[in-house]
């Protein structure tokens, strides 16, 4: 039974989260990357029984500081829905991680930096453990190769990322959830994502 199907029949979160834990890397993504809006939609709301999760599960303890770590996804919009999440740990700034948003129309409308941190009171915001903070840009060095950090009320990138936050949930593993708000008010959708394993393996010296 694929994802699709268990989300259509209602099955538990912990059927989903077995079935996706007991796929490769590559069959995970084209799992997520098959579900359109109202299957993220539904995988959100079942996913608020999982785990919370912690900032660990997007730069594993064992990645070096400012080391990148790859997020595949796709979000819910009718349009470049497909992109990478990419994360990193800062050097002294404990509680926090930082990254942008790498799609084929980056160049256009700018990175959309952001920084990651527990929420206020993680296990108990109803959105989710873990918030996307795009009204926060990083503070010193990032990985070698990236773009040069903006603020999100410039350029472009305003209409997207600025005054937004996303809201993370766990599905399994390696994969989770996250819900976009802008102004904390509106909802602009949902996105999955998928952290990459190969990418992932750049450990400190």
């Amino acid at each position: 039974m694929s994802l699709i199907e268990l989300l259509r029949t209602n099955a538990p979160i912990s059927e989903m989260t077995a079935y996706l834990d007991s796929l490769a890397q590559s069959q995970r993504i084209e799992a997520l990357h098959a579900l359109g809006a109202r299957e993220q939609s539904q995988l959100y709301e079942a996913a608020a029984e999982t785990e919370p999760l912690d900032l660990d599960f997007f730069v594993p303890p064992e990645i070096g500081n400012e080391r990148e770590v790859i997020h595949h996804g796709r979000n819910s919009q009718p349009a470049f829905r497909d992109f990478q999440k990419r994360w990193a740990r800062p050097t002294g700034r404990p509680g926090q991680l930082y990254g942008y948003n790498e799609t084929t129309v980056r160049p256009l409308i700018g990175p959309g930096y952001f920084v990651a941190r527990l929420t206020d009171s993680p296990g108990q915001d109803p959105r989710g453990a873990v918030v996307v903070d795009y009204f926060m840009v990083p503070e010193g060095p990032v990985p070698n190769g990236w773009p040069q950090v903006r603020p999100n009320h410039r350029g472009l990138q305003r209409f997207i990322y600025n005054n937004s936050r996303d809201y993370m949930r766990r599905v399994s593993d390696h994969c989770s959830i996250g819900i976009a708000y802008r102004k904390e008010k509106r909802v602009m959708g949902y996105f999955v994502l998928c952290r990459d394993e190969a990418k992932s393996a750049q450990k400190a010296d």
